[in-house]
Protein backbone atom coordinates (compact mmCIF):
# COMPACT_ATOMS: atom_id res chain seq x y z
CA UNK A 1 0.00 0.00 0.00
CA UNK A 2 2.85 2.37 0.89
CA UNK A 3 4.53 1.80 -2.49
CA UNK A 4 1.22 2.49 -4.24
CA UNK A 5 0.81 5.79 -2.36
CA UNK A 6 4.33 6.84 -3.30
CA UNK A 7 3.65 6.02 -6.96
CA UNK A 8 0.46 8.08 -6.96
CA UNK A 9 2.24 11.02 -5.35
CA UNK A 10 5.02 10.79 -7.92
CA UNK A 11 2.50 10.80 -10.77
CA UNK A 12 0.75 13.84 -9.28
CA UNK A 13 4.10 15.60 -8.87
CA UNK A 14 5.03 14.91 -12.50
CA UNK A 15 1.65 16.17 -13.74
CA UNK A 16 1.97 19.35 -11.68
CA UNK A 17 5.51 19.86 -12.99
CA UNK A 18 4.32 19.52 -16.60
CA UNK A 19 1.40 21.86 -15.92
CA UNK A 20 3.60 24.60 -14.51
CA UNK A 21 6.32 24.16 -17.14
CA UNK A 22 3.94 24.22 -20.11
CA UNK A 23 3.76 28.05 -20.41
CA UNK A 24 7.55 28.29 -20.18
CA UNK A 25 7.94 25.59 -22.85
CA UNK A 26 5.51 27.42 -25.14
CA UNK A 27 7.54 30.62 -24.77
CA UNK A 28 10.78 28.80 -25.65
CA UNK A 29 9.26 27.00 -28.65
CA UNK A 30 7.54 30.04 -30.14
CA UNK A 31 10.44 32.44 -29.62
CA UNK A 32 12.14 30.74 -32.58
CA UNK A 33 9.18 31.08 -34.96
CA UNK A 34 7.68 33.91 -37.03
CA UNK A 35 4.35 35.44 -36.04
CA UNK A 36 2.28 33.69 -38.71
CA UNK A 37 3.57 30.25 -37.72
CA UNK A 38 2.85 30.99 -34.05
CA UNK A 39 -0.74 31.93 -34.85
CA UNK A 40 -1.31 28.91 -37.10
CA UNK A 41 0.27 26.28 -34.83
CA UNK A 42 1.58 27.52 -31.47
CA UNK A 43 2.48 24.00 -30.27
CA UNK A 44 4.59 23.03 -33.29
CA UNK A 45 8.36 22.88 -32.92
CA UNK A 46 10.31 25.55 -34.83
CA UNK A 47 11.59 24.56 -38.26
CA UNK A 48 14.20 27.31 -38.37
CA UNK A 49 15.85 27.81 -34.94
CA UNK A 50 17.95 30.66 -36.36
CA UNK A 51 14.75 32.73 -36.29
CA UNK A 52 15.54 33.30 -32.59
CA UNK A 53 18.67 35.25 -33.53
CA UNK A 54 16.67 37.37 -35.98
CA UNK A 55 14.05 38.06 -33.32
CA UNK A 56 16.69 39.09 -30.77
CA UNK A 57 18.31 41.40 -33.32
CA UNK A 58 14.95 43.00 -34.13
CA UNK A 59 14.28 43.57 -30.42
CA UNK A 60 17.67 45.17 -29.78
CA UNK A 61 17.29 47.44 -32.81
CA UNK A 62 13.71 48.51 -32.10
CA UNK A 63 13.66 52.30 -31.46
CA UNK A 64 10.27 52.21 -29.74
CA UNK A 65 11.15 49.52 -27.19
CA UNK A 66 14.76 50.49 -26.37
CA UNK A 67 15.48 47.12 -24.81
CA UNK A 68 19.00 47.92 -23.60
CA UNK A 69 18.00 51.09 -21.73
CA UNK A 70 14.98 49.27 -20.29
CA UNK A 71 17.27 46.47 -19.13
CA UNK A 72 19.54 49.00 -17.40
CA UNK A 73 16.53 50.68 -15.76
CA UNK A 74 15.22 47.33 -14.50
CA UNK A 75 18.68 46.49 -13.16
CA UNK A 76 18.99 49.82 -11.33
CA UNK A 77 15.51 49.54 -9.83
CA UNK A 78 15.90 45.90 -8.80
CA UNK A 79 19.38 46.21 -7.29
CA UNK A 80 18.58 49.44 -5.46
CA UNK A 81 15.23 48.22 -4.12
CA UNK A 82 16.53 44.82 -3.01
CA UNK A 83 19.64 46.34 -1.45
CA UNK A 84 17.59 48.81 0.59
CA UNK A 85 15.06 46.11 1.54
CA UNK A 86 17.81 43.84 2.86
CA UNK A 87 19.55 46.62 4.77
CA UNK A 88 16.50 48.25 6.35
CA UNK A 89 14.48 45.07 6.96
CA UNK A 90 17.38 43.26 8.61
CA UNK A 91 18.02 46.14 10.98
CA UNK A 92 14.30 46.52 11.72
CA UNK A 93 13.92 42.80 12.38
CA UNK A 94 16.94 42.81 14.70
CA UNK A 95 15.67 45.79 16.71
CA UNK A 96 12.18 44.30 16.99
CA UNK A 97 13.56 40.98 18.26
CA UNK A 98 15.99 42.43 20.78
CA UNK A 99 13.64 45.17 22.02
CA UNK A 100 11.08 43.30 24.11
CA UNK A 101 8.39 45.91 24.70
CA UNK A 102 4.70 46.22 23.90
CA UNK A 103 5.51 48.82 21.27
CA UNK A 104 7.90 46.50 19.45
CA UNK A 105 5.24 43.76 19.43
CA UNK A 106 2.68 46.19 18.02
CA UNK A 107 5.07 47.38 15.31
CA UNK A 108 5.85 43.80 14.34
CA UNK A 109 2.14 42.93 14.14
CA UNK A 110 1.64 45.95 11.88
CA UNK A 111 4.28 44.54 9.53
CA UNK A 112 2.57 41.14 9.59
CA UNK A 113 -0.86 42.67 8.98
CA UNK A 114 0.50 44.64 6.03
CA UNK A 115 1.21 41.38 4.20
CA UNK A 116 -2.52 40.64 3.80
CA UNK A 117 -3.47 44.07 2.38
CA UNK A 118 -4.08 43.71 -1.39
CA UNK A 119 -2.00 46.00 -3.56
CA UNK A 120 -5.08 46.98 -5.57
CA UNK A 121 -6.58 48.61 -2.47
CA UNK A 122 -3.76 51.15 -2.07
CA UNK A 123 -2.41 51.59 -5.61
CA UNK A 124 -4.51 54.63 -6.56
CA UNK A 125 -4.11 56.41 -3.18
CA UNK A 126 -0.36 55.73 -3.49
CA UNK A 127 -0.13 57.55 -6.82
CA UNK A 128 -2.22 60.40 -5.42
CA UNK A 129 0.11 60.76 -2.43
CA UNK A 130 3.18 60.70 -4.67
CA UNK A 131 1.70 63.42 -6.87
CA UNK A 132 0.76 65.52 -3.84
CA UNK A 133 4.27 65.11 -2.41
CA UNK A 134 5.78 66.26 -5.68
CA UNK A 135 3.57 69.34 -5.69
CA UNK A 136 4.30 70.20 -2.06
CA UNK A 137 8.07 69.81 -2.45
CA UNK A 138 8.23 71.35 -5.93
CA UNK A 139 10.05 68.36 -7.41
CA UNK A 140 8.71 68.77 -10.95
CA UNK A 141 11.38 69.17 -13.61
CA UNK A 142 14.09 68.09 -11.17
CA UNK A 143 16.20 64.91 -11.04
CA UNK A 144 14.55 64.10 -7.69
CA UNK A 145 10.95 63.97 -8.87
CA UNK A 146 9.03 60.96 -7.59
CA UNK A 147 6.70 59.95 -10.40
CA UNK A 148 8.21 58.79 -13.72
CA UNK A 149 11.60 58.49 -12.04
CA UNK A 150 13.68 56.07 -9.99
CA UNK A 151 13.04 57.46 -6.46
CA UNK A 152 9.28 56.87 -6.63
CA UNK A 153 9.38 53.26 -7.81
CA UNK A 154 12.21 52.35 -5.41
CA UNK A 155 10.33 53.93 -2.49
CA UNK A 156 7.17 52.03 -3.47
CA UNK A 157 8.99 48.69 -3.61
CA UNK A 158 10.63 49.44 -0.27
CA UNK A 159 7.22 49.96 1.30
CA UNK A 160 5.46 46.98 -0.26
CA UNK A 161 8.36 44.55 0.25
CA UNK A 162 9.38 45.43 3.78
CA UNK A 163 6.54 43.54 5.52
CA UNK A 164 7.52 40.06 4.29
CA UNK A 165 11.23 40.82 4.58
CA UNK A 166 10.93 42.01 8.19
CA UNK A 167 8.78 38.97 9.02
CA UNK A 168 11.39 36.53 7.68
CA UNK A 169 14.34 38.36 9.25
CA UNK A 170 12.46 38.56 12.56
CA UNK A 171 11.95 34.80 12.68
CA UNK A 172 15.53 34.01 11.71
CA UNK A 173 17.12 36.44 14.18
CA UNK A 174 15.31 34.70 17.02
CA UNK A 175 17.62 31.73 16.43
CA UNK A 176 20.77 33.87 16.75
CA UNK A 177 22.23 33.42 20.27
CA UNK A 178 22.05 36.59 22.33
CA UNK A 179 25.33 35.61 24.00
CA UNK A 180 27.23 36.49 20.79
CA UNK A 181 25.97 40.06 20.95
CA UNK A 182 26.64 40.33 24.67
CA UNK A 183 30.22 39.15 24.15
CA UNK A 184 30.70 41.72 21.39
CA UNK A 185 29.33 44.47 23.66
CA UNK A 186 31.75 43.45 26.43
CA UNK A 187 34.61 43.67 23.90
CA UNK A 188 33.63 47.27 23.19
CA UNK A 189 31.54 46.93 20.02
CA UNK A 190 28.91 49.56 19.46
CA UNK A 191 25.37 48.62 18.42
CA UNK A 192 26.00 49.19 14.68
CA UNK A 193 29.29 47.27 14.84
CA UNK A 194 27.62 44.39 16.69
CA UNK A 195 24.93 44.13 14.03
CA UNK A 196 27.10 44.43 10.92
CA UNK A 197 30.10 42.43 12.18
CA UNK A 198 28.37 39.75 14.31
CA UNK A 199 24.68 39.42 13.46
CA UNK A 200 24.41 40.25 9.77
CA UNK A 201 26.96 37.63 8.56
CA UNK A 202 24.91 34.94 10.37
CA UNK A 203 21.82 36.01 8.40
CA UNK A 204 23.27 34.89 5.06
CA UNK A 205 20.71 32.08 4.36
CA UNK A 206 17.65 34.25 4.97
CA UNK A 207 19.31 37.22 3.24
CA UNK A 208 19.84 35.18 0.09
CA UNK A 209 16.24 33.99 0.24
CA UNK A 210 14.93 37.53 0.57
CA UNK A 211 17.17 38.67 -2.29
CA UNK A 212 15.78 35.97 -4.58
CA UNK A 213 12.13 36.45 -3.65
CA UNK A 214 12.23 40.23 -4.00
CA UNK A 215 14.38 40.17 -7.13
CA UNK A 216 11.95 37.87 -8.94
CA UNK A 217 8.99 40.00 -7.83
CA UNK A 218 10.51 43.38 -8.69
CA UNK A 219 12.12 42.27 -11.96
CA UNK A 220 8.88 40.77 -13.32
CA UNK A 221 6.42 43.31 -11.89
CA UNK A 222 4.27 45.17 -14.41
CA UNK A 223 1.44 46.97 -12.62
CA UNK A 224 3.41 49.05 -10.10
CA UNK A 225 5.95 50.35 -12.69
CA UNK A 226 3.06 51.14 -15.02
CA UNK A 227 1.40 53.26 -12.33
CA UNK A 228 4.50 55.00 -10.98
CA UNK A 229 6.61 55.29 -14.14
CA UNK A 230 3.75 55.53 -16.63
CA UNK A 231 3.98 54.53 -20.29
CA UNK A 232 6.48 57.25 -21.17
CA UNK A 233 9.99 56.84 -22.52
CA UNK A 234 11.92 58.41 -19.62
CA UNK A 235 12.30 55.38 -17.35
CA UNK A 236 10.88 51.99 -18.35
CA UNK A 237 11.35 48.52 -16.96
CA UNK A 238 11.61 45.40 -19.12
CA UNK A 239 7.96 44.31 -18.62
CA UNK A 240 6.85 47.75 -19.84
CA UNK A 241 9.22 47.45 -22.79
CA UNK A 242 7.82 44.04 -23.74
CA UNK A 243 4.31 45.53 -23.65
CA UNK A 244 5.51 47.96 -26.32
CA UNK A 245 5.23 45.17 -28.88
CA UNK A 246 1.49 44.91 -28.23
CA UNK A 247 -0.34 47.42 -30.41
CA UNK A 248 -4.02 48.21 -30.75
CA UNK A 249 -4.34 46.26 -34.00
CA UNK A 250 -1.04 44.40 -34.45
CA UNK A 251 0.66 42.00 -32.05
CA UNK A 252 4.18 40.81 -32.91
CA UNK A 253 3.98 37.50 -31.09
CA UNK A 254 7.44 36.46 -32.22
CA UNK A 255 9.02 39.57 -30.68
CA UNK A 256 6.74 39.48 -27.62
CA UNK A 257 7.70 35.91 -26.75
CA UNK A 258 11.39 36.39 -27.54
CA UNK A 259 11.50 39.54 -25.40
CA UNK A 260 9.72 37.63 -22.64
CA UNK A 261 12.37 34.91 -22.80
CA UNK A 262 15.13 37.53 -22.68
CA UNK A 263 13.45 39.13 -19.68
CA UNK A 264 13.14 35.84 -17.79
CA UNK A 265 16.73 34.72 -18.40
CA UNK A 266 18.51 36.86 -15.73
CA UNK A 267 16.04 35.82 -13.01
CA UNK A 268 16.31 32.14 -13.96
CA UNK A 269 20.11 32.33 -13.82
CA UNK A 270 19.97 34.02 -10.41
CA UNK A 271 17.55 31.39 -9.14
CA UNK A 272 19.70 28.47 -10.35
CA UNK A 273 22.81 29.95 -8.72
CA UNK A 274 21.21 30.61 -5.33
CA UNK A 275 18.43 28.01 -5.22
CA UNK A 276 20.02 25.90 -2.47
CA UNK A 277 19.51 28.74 0.00
CA UNK A 278 15.81 29.32 -0.71
CA UNK A 279 14.14 26.48 1.21
CA UNK A 280 16.59 26.68 4.10
CA UNK A 281 16.09 30.41 4.46
CA UNK A 282 12.29 30.27 4.28
CA UNK A 283 12.07 27.39 6.76
CA UNK A 284 14.48 29.01 9.22
CA UNK A 285 12.80 32.39 8.89
CA UNK A 286 9.21 31.22 9.23
CA UNK A 287 9.35 28.10 11.45
CA UNK A 288 11.79 29.48 14.01
CA UNK A 289 9.65 32.58 14.28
Amino acid sequence: MMNRKISILEIVAILLFLLYMLPFAIVIINSSKPTLTIIMDPLAFPKNPSQLIANIKAILESPNVRYVSSFISSLIITVSSVGLLVLISSMAGWVLVRTKTKLSNIVFMVFVAAMVIPFQVVMFPLIGWFHLLEVKLGLFQTPFRILQNYPGIILAYLGFGSSLSVFLFHGFIKSVPLELEEAATIDGCSKPATFFKIVFPILTPITVTIIILNSIWIWNDFLLPLLVLGAGQTVRTLPLAVAGFVGSFVRRWDLILTATLMTMAPVIILFLILQKHIIKGIVDGAVKG
